[in-house]
C-alpha cells in the first residue's frame, strides 16, 4: 500500500458512480481512482476511457483479485450491497458501501461480522454526514445557540415513474424510504446524537410498481421527535428543519449539496414570524463526494476511526426495518439490532 494515495476500484458503472463519486474522488488529496469493473467489459473501458482511470474490468472478481487496489467503492444496486461488500472484505479490500448498507438488518449484521472478521474497514457512503454544513448544524446545537433541541422535520421528493428504474423495483431494494427517506432518518440520529426509542410508519404504495411512493415517519428520541415524509412521485424539494427551545435552524439545501457554489442554513431566533432576525449562514464551496473519500482513506492510512462507523449503519437499517414494521402492524415499533 503506498502511503500517500489509496488505489480505489469501483464495482459497477452506476449513474452516481460516473457522473458525481468518481470526478469527485479525482479530486482528492488521499484518492486515486486506478480501476473500474462492469460485468459488460465494454461498458467498464468505455467508462475507464471517460474517467481516465487506467485499468478496466470485465468482472467484478477480477478487481477484487488485482492485489494493487487498496479499498473498494461499491455503488451497486441495493441487492447486492452486501454481496459484493463482503466479497471485498474477504479480498482484503476496504470498502465504502453506497446507502443503504444493506436490505435490512440481519443483513447488515452479517456485514458486520465480515468486517469484524476481515478487520478492513467497512463505512455507509452517507456523504451529508461530512459535508461543513451538516457539521457546522450540529456545532451549533451543541453550542446551546437554539436551547435544547426538541423537533427535526424533513422532507425529501422527486419524480421518477420509470418501472425500469432499479429505484421502482421493490426486489432490488427500491422504494422512497430506502432510497432517500433513509437521508433524514440519518440526520435525525445525527443530530439528536441518540437512537429513536420507537417508530411509526405510513406508506402508500404504487399499485402498478409495488414500492413505497409516499412514505411518512416519526421518530420519537429520548430528547425529543423527528417526522419527515419522502416521496419518489412528487415535484423535486428538500429541506430539513430543526427547532430548539431557544431558536430554529433550515438547512437549504440538505441532501444534494451543490459542488458549484456555497451552501447555507438559517438560524432564527424565533424573535417574530417575518423572519427579520435570520441570521444567514454560509459555507464554502466544496465537494461532499471529495469530502467522504479522502476522509475514508485518511481513516485507513491513519489506521484511526473512521467518520461513519458501520454500526451506525446497523443502526440506521433497524430503524428503516421498524418504519416498514409498523406500516404492517398500524402501531409503534421499537428497532432491534
Amino acid at each position: 500500500m503506498r502511503m500517500n494515495k489509496l488505489r480505489w476500484g469501483v464495482l459497477g458503472t452506476a449513474n452516481i458512480a460516473v457522473s458525481k463519486v468518481i470526478p469527485a474522488m479525482k479530486l482528492g488529496n488521499w484518492c486515486e481512482v486506478a480501476a473500474i469493473a462492469s460485468r459488460d467489459r465494454n461498458r467498464a473501458e468505455q467508462a475507464a476511457q471517460s474517467l481516465g482511470i487506467p485499468k478496466a474490468y470485465g468482472s467484478y472478481e477480477e478487481l477484487l483479485d488485482d492485489e494493487t487496489i487498496d479499498v473498494v467503492y461499491n455503488p451497486l444496486p441495493n441487492h447486492l450491497h452486501v454481496r459484493w461488500s463482503s466479497a471485498a472484505a474477504e479480498a482484503g479490500k476496504h470498502v465504502l458501501c453506497e446507502k443503504p448498507i444493506a436490505l435490512n438488518v440481519a443483513e447488515a449484521l452479517e456485514l458486520l461480522a465480515v468486517r469484524d472478521r476481515t478487520g478492513v474497514k467497512i463505512q455507509e457512503a452517507f456523504m451529508v454526514r461530512t459535508h461543513p454544513q451538516w457539521l457546522g448544524t450540529r456545532e451549533l446545537i451543541r453550542a446551546g445557540r437554539i436551547g435544547q433541541l426538541r423537533s427535526i422535520s424533513g422532507f425529501f421528493s422527486y419524480f421518477n415513474p420509470d418501472p425500469r428504474n432499479i429505484r421502482n423495483q421493490p426486489e432490488l431494494g427500491g422504494g422512497a424510504l430506502m432510497d432517500i427517506g433513509c437521508y433524514p432518518l440519518s440526520m435525525s440520529r445525527f443530530l439528536f446524537e441518540q437512537e429513536p426509542d420507537r417508530v411509526m410508519g405510513l406508506i402508500e404504495r404504487d399499485p402498478e410498481l409495488g414500492v413505497d411512493r409516499l412514505t411518512s415517519v416519526i421518530l420519537d428520541f429520548p430528547r425529543g421527535q423527528s417526522v419527515f415524509t419522502c416521496s419518489t412521485q412528487l415535484a423535486p424539494y428538500q429541506r430539513m428543519q430543526i427547532c430548539g427551545t431557544r431558536g430554529r435552524i433550515e438547512v437549504e439545501i440538505p441532501f444534494n449539496a451543490p459542488a458549484d457554489r456555497p451552501t447555507r442554513i438559517f438560524v432564527d431566533d424565533g424573535s417574530d414570524l417575518f423572519g427579520t432576525a435570520v441570521e444567514t449562514r454560509e459555507f464554502p464551496i466544496c465537494n461532499q463526494y471529495t469530502i467522504q473519500a479522502d476522509l475514508f482513506s485518511q481513516a485507513i492510512l491513519q489506521n484511526v476511526e473512521q467518520p461513519i462507523p458501520l454500526e451506525d449503519a446497523v443502526h440506521n437499517m433497524a430503524a428503516i426495518d421498524a418504519i416498514f414494521r409498523s406500516t404492517q402492524s398500524g402501531v409503534w415499533e421499537i428497532p432491534k439490532t
